[in-house]
């Protein structure tokens, strides 16, 4: 369900944006800002470097993006070279990277700018070929684009604004030499507009934004600091019940879209064995599936195709998948903010969801750190005895055997190991 309690009473035609940004936004059918847009968007046009704490789902993608769409457009190029763009956002994973460039794609459909995405996984041939063109905007992974630098296939010399986009999950992954690399190739911090987003502000997020910007402002609202209109719940669960619980919260939820949260791939394996076992229907997300088969497995999602995907944090940041209903932490994340990006998933702008937690044997002790982040008590109890659902056998997918015929490829006699034959006797 989704209302518009979530929005300011300020809207996008208050601001003195650029005639064919309003018609792109008048397009997509925004009028009213959310809270962190109405508060950052003032700040940004008047050229000041700000750091946004928003949480997923409450329109940053939006903000900085009206924000260098405009700063492009006032402020024109002589010289549009190619491999020489104006803009430059990072983003920690490959799949926000895709979200920022399909958001920045809509904004930019009246303007005659140009964006490129790169990323690591896929496309690099293609990726290469867009950097022979002229470009206004690149939204990049850290990873991908030092590669294309080293190669000359890229210049920063013209940047003028510089997004990180969730800051604390680029420090989390280790980017964070990478990041100070890359920035030390850019034009100096106060020749240049430095706008920074962070879930979460803790110190080393604020010491990294403080070194790469101009005397930035922080920008917040009450309602960035945990997802709202979610209703959050947990159960204590032994460790040996927790596939009986979860399919039992399936079937009476019955949810049109849910993830399940899960903190490894081994178990993320087991989890889908037995929801398949149990005829529920689902997909699993994990790091190591490669990149073109993970887009078709987000857009069947998206699309209905199966209700329930089994994810590892892979899938808990950069995600833009409409009215997922649930959210099941069947692991509890070891990294309170992880939590908050898990969440984020369900009870997108204004929209509300469903958060429930189990509380196990392994992961219990993380419950404190999440509750203090979130500054609230998540509401527990011991799951109903019609929660604990009557399990079948999983349904494993065989691994493939390697075929007879080709255990052999070349026509070399077998030799023996060294110490398995006796010598031969003279004659």
């Amino acid at each position: 369900m989704s209302d518009n309690n979530h929005l300011s009473s300020t809207k996008f035609s208050d601001f003195p944006l650029q005639s064919t940004l309003l018609q792109a936004i008048d397009d997509l059918g925004f009028q009213y800002c959310t809270p962190i847009q109405a508060k950052s968007l003032p700040l940004i046009l008047d050229s000041k470097d700000i750091m946004g704490q928003a949480s997923t789902g409450t329109g940053k993608t939006a903000t900085f993006l009206v924000a260098i769409i405009h700063f492009l457009l006032k402020n024109p190029s002589e010289v549009n070279e190619a491999g020489k763009p104006r803009a430059l956002i990072l983003a920690p994973t490959r799949e926000l990277a895709q979200q920022i460039h399909k958001e920045a794609i809509a904004l930019t459909q009246h303007t005659g700018l140009s964006c490129a995405v790169l990323f690591g996984g896929a496309d690099y041939e293609k990726q290469k070929k867009r950097l022979r063109e002229p470009l206004d905007i690149v939204i990049a992974t850290v990873g991908r684009i030092i590669d294309f630098f080293k190669q000359k296939l890229i210049s920063f010399r013209n940047i003028d604004t510089l997004v990180l986009d969730e800051a604390d999950r680029m420090l989390d992954m280790g980017f964070i030499k990478d990041v100070r690399y890359l920035i030390r190739k850019l034009p100096p911090a106060d020749s240049r507009l430095n706008l920074l987003f962070s879930a979460t502000f803790n110190y080393s997020v604020k010491e990294f934004a403080y070194e790469l910007m101009n005397n930035p402002e922080f920008v917040a609202t009450v309602e960035e600091t945990q997802p709202p209109k979610i209703d959050q719940r947990a159960y204590y669960v032994a460790n040996d019940e927790k596939i009986a619980v979860l399919i039992g919260i399936l079937k009476k939820e019955n949810p049109s879209k849910c993830i399940v949260f899960i903190n490894t791939k081994v178990a993320a394996e087991r989890v889908t064995a037995y929801l398949k076992g149990n005829d529920i229907n689902c997909g699993i997300l994990s790091g190591d599936i490669p990149q073109n088969k993970r887009q078709q497995l987000v857009k069947a999602f998206s699309e209905g195709t199966f209700p329930v995907m089994v994810a590892t944090d892979v899938a808990a940041r950069g995600l833009h998948i409409p009215e997922v209903s649930h959210v099941i932490n069947y692991d509890l994340p070891q990294d309170p903010e992880d939590y908050v990006h898990r969440i984020g998933r369900t009870g997108r702008i204004g929209q509300t969801g469903q958060a429930i937690n189990f509380i196990c044997e392994t992961y219990a002790f993380h419950l404190p750190d999440i509750e203090e982040l979130i500054g609230s008590s998540i509401e527990k109890s011991v799951p109903e005895a019609e929660l604990v659902a009557e399990i079948k056998p999983p349904i494993r997918t065989p691994r493939k055997k390697p075929h007879a015929s080709k255990k052999r490829q070349s026509g070399k006699p077998r030799t023996k190991k060294p110490g398995n034959h006796k010598p031969q006797k003279k004659s």
